[in-house]
């Protein structure tokens, strides 16, 4: 036994008495060859299972591998390390300890076979191993002809493993050579991998054979027609034939309406057609080309219904609330009715699922009377989906964009260009990057589709992008487009679209009968409560859709309707409600405040906890935390401890206590900065001893000096808090303007109170520190909370209930 440093190898395989050349990159690798060159430089080379692996562990190793001796080693620039080295032994590793800056290994070194006294049949496996590596050099042409000279059969077990240097093996086929130990065993191993390369190479040679073929033939049937149309010429028969296949194309671009670009380019498509064989691989690339350069809508446009009140109208009929996209889309139609030849809007409608963004592309290109293109982005992470295939590939086509265009037989479709937000990226290269020319007004009227290869006008389609968030839409990309924000839809809204929209279409979509299924208002807010939780509608008509069927399983069973469904009756219905919703506490606690924070599935609350305990002033973060969200703790800390006098904290106490702020529903990712004011209230009130107020909720982040900066997503915040029973909101005074239409819907059970500084907010939702404090939030209570707030204080707070 003996210990060496452990190098591990990806898809290379180093066996005893073989020189190979290697470059060592990774730093523990590195720092393994330098532990060997300060030794006897010997170190064991085992190879790993997984060769993605860039941190491989002791169980991502093989067992087997090979002692080497360095017999050179060169530094380059860049820190790595090219070494050329020589196996001396096989070595199985019987422990491996998983140290920095390297592995070391404990191995048992394996002799070779003896190669003297060999019985007839391990010469009879000699011999066929030999025999069958000439046979496989004379099929391959990657296997230099002297490469039997280098290895010698006189000794078996070098024999192999050289055999197994030179076939183009993967990885788990070379271990089985080198984990053969026995002679008989390895010869055995080898013999069996070359039967099976041998098989292949034979059917390679016989498909190369069968497309040479088949090549010739296509020749000889190109001279024969020639032969055969002369024949015609001469007989006078050529004018009575059916026109061929070039004449066709020809005839149909004469009568195509294109370009002038587009013809030529045509025409020398057809040109070049006429002189192949029909049945040539070349021939069907060029028909297929033809016949989308002639499918492509180059002038084809269709005609604008530019009536803004009909458009209102279909917008008002499809789609509930969204006053403010609704005005957007109307303002642009009317700048397209006064300038016809202008440059069309490119809106990104963003929003939680479920809100209505794409149903509002369908009802835009309604009102236009347009045709609607919808192409869903998500998870798309090659350029060529965009740019399409260049002609040299097989099967290349078109890009989706050029696809959509084909679908919609006109050049001014609306676009729908779905989830932006979700492309992805790789070595094939970047499809966001791609969306640059086709978002910018300026660059697409030229766009350039690698399989058309000739500019086609996008200026005049009307492009909609749709996205949950914006945060992962690349700056380059958003800047191209105006960001048009869907916030969720409030309690009385979904009541509301249920009744407008989602009940009577479920209805309908059932085969049942208006009136079938009635369901009570109550029932309905129970569903929106307890069966979803959601910012949009999608959960809410599954839900309706459940109930529907349950009416048509009664109508077909003879029963009677309607179906009449109050809120006592749902559990048997829907089952157990299926959400919880994030209710505010029952009582005041001492370190939890509520912050509203918005992910890419809408807005919700969620409380802030913090514990102190004694230590040394240390700041510990969890729930799963982004970077932002944990630089607003710091500064939140930062600031309780610059002010603690005024807060009236100890100034001592953060050197002597350790600080843990958490965010509950660890597994949930959190990010923002619009927790900054929730955990500055949750650590005043941990390191004071006083309460925060149960039914107050508040967003914004907070700065050293104490500011409180505007934020994203105001009005989804604000509709979050009063859907789950808060009575107080604070949020930045710099988006009060955003919340005054929000304001006339939850304005009668909660109060808005805009602040600028977080003192504000401290004062208004810290309660005196005693025993009252954790009492229920009772009438008195809810008195001494209307003294704090202080209405006339904040010239924009829309009062709540009294």
């Amino acid at each position: 036994m003996a210990v060496y440093p452990l190098l591990p190898l990806r898809g290379v395989l180093v066996f005893p008495e073989l020189v190979v050349p290697l470059e060592v990159g990774r730093e523990k690798s590195v720092r393994a060859m330098e532990a060997a060159m300060a030794a006897d430089r010997r170190l064991v080379f085992v190879s790993q299972r997984d060769v993605r692996r860039d941190n491989p562990g002791p169980d991502d190793l093989y067992r087997v591998g090979t002692v080497a001796q360095i017999q050179q080693l060169v530094r380059l620039p860049s820190g790595a390390v090219k070494v050329v080295v020589e196996g001396i032994q096989r070595a199985r590793v019987l422990a491996l300890e998983a140290e920095e800056p390297y592995f070391r290994a404990d191995v048992e070194e394996v002799p070779e076979p003896p190669v003297e006294g060999l019985d007839e049949e391990t010469q009879a496996w000699v011999l066929a191993v030999v025999h069958l590596y000439e046979e496989y050099m004379k099929l391959s042409r990657k296997m230099p002809p002297d490469t039997l000279v280098t290895i010698s059969a006189d000794d078996p077990a070098r024999l192999c493993d050289a055999i197994a240097t030179h076939l183009d093996l993967r990885t788990e086929e070379k271990e089985r050579v080198l984990e053969a130990f026995d002679l008989g065993e390895r010869l055995r191993v080898v013999h069996a991998i070359l039967s099976h390369q041998h098989r292949i190479l034979s059917l390679e040679r016989e498909i190369q054979g069968r497309v040479r073929q088949e090549i010739d033939e296509g020749q000889r049937e190109f001279w024969l027609r020639a032969q055969l149309k002369a024949i015609r010429e001469e007989l006078g028969e050529g004018e009575d034939e059916e026109e061929d296949e070039a004449a066709a194309y020809r005839r149909r671009v004469a009568e195509a309406d294109l370009p002038d670009e587009v013809r030529e380019r045509a025409e020398r498509e057809v040109t070049r057609l006429g002189s192949m064989p029909a049945t040539s691989p070349e021939a069907v690339v060029s028909r297929t080309y033809l016949d989308w350069l002639l499918a492509l809508p180059w002038r084809r446009e269709s005609e604008d219904r530019l009536d803004l009140q009909e458009a209102e109208r279909l917008l008002d009929r499809d789609h509930d609330g969204l006053r403010q996209v609704k005005d957007r889309i109307l303002e642009a139609l009317a700048v397209r009715q006064l300038r016809p030849d202008g440059k069309s809007p490119i809106l990104c409608l963003v929003g939680p699922p479920g809100v209505g963004k794409t149903s509002l592309g369908r009802t835009i290109a309604e009102a236009l009377g347009r045709r609607f293109v919808r192409l869903s982005l998500g998870g798309v992470h090659d350029e060529a989906e965009i740019r399409g295939h260049r002609r040299t590939y097989v099967g290349a086509m078109p890009g989706r964009i050029l696809q959509g265009m084909r679908q919609a037989g006109t050049r001014n479709p609306v676009f729908l260009l779905d989830e932006v937000d979700k492309l992805g990226r790789d070595v094939r290269g970047d499809p966001s990057s791609a969306l640059l020319e086709v978002l910018d007004p300026e660059q697409n009227r030229t766009f350039s589709d690698h399989y058309v290869e000739v500019p086609f006008d996008l200026s005049h389609v009307l492009f909609l992008t749709t996205a949950n968030t914006t945060h992962t839409i690349p700056p380059a990309l958003l800047d191209r487009m105006e960001v048009v924000h869907l916030p969720g839809y409030s309690e009385e809204e979904k009541v509301r679209i249920a009744r407008r929209h989602l009940l009577p279409r479920q209805v309908r979509e059932h085969g049942l009968e208006a009136g079938d299924v009635r369901l009570s208002d109550a029932a309905l807010r129970h569903i929106i409560l307890s069966y979803t939780r959601e910012a949009g509608v999608r959960q809410l008509e599954r839900a309706i859709a459940a109930l529907c069927r349950k009416a048509a399983r009664r109508k077909m069973r003879g029963q009677s309707l309607p179906l009449r469904v109050v809120r006592p009756g749902l559990r048997a219905l829907l089952g157990p409600p299926l959400a919880r919703p994030a209710r505010r506490e029952e009582r005041d606690q001492v370190g939890v405040s509520t912050a509203v924070w918005v992910s890419e599935y809408g807005a919700d609350t969620m409380p802030v906890e913090v514990a102190l305990a004694p230590g040394r002033g240390r700041l510990s973060l969890t729930g799963q935390l982004g970077e932002v969200m944990r630089e607003s703790a710091r500064a939140a800390l930062t600031y309780a401890r610059a002010h603690a006098v005024a807060l009236g904290i100890d100034p001592g106490a953060f050197a002597r206590t350790d600080v843990h702020v958490h965010v509950p529903d660890g597994a949930t990712p959190k990010e923002g900065p619009s927790a900054g004011v929730a955990m500055l209230v949750a650590l005043v009130s941990a390191f004071t001893g006083r309460p925060v107020r149960a039914d107050v909720a508040m967003t914004g982040e907070v700065t050293l000096r104490g500011r409180v900066l505007p934020i994203g997503g105001l009005k989804a915040k604000a509709l979050a808090a009063h859907r789950n029973g808060y009575r107080l909101f604070y949020y930045p005074a710099d988006n009060a303007d955003e919340l005054e239409e929000v304001g006339r819907t939850v304005g009668r059970t909660m109060s808005l109170v805009p602040v600028r500084g977080v003192e504000e907010v401290l004062a208004g939702s810290l309660l005196p520190a005693g025993p009252e404090a954790h009492a229920p939030a009772g009438a008195g209570a809810r008195a001494r909370r209307r003294r704090r707030l202080m209405p006339e204080a904040h010239p924009h707070v829309i009062e709540g209930p009294s």
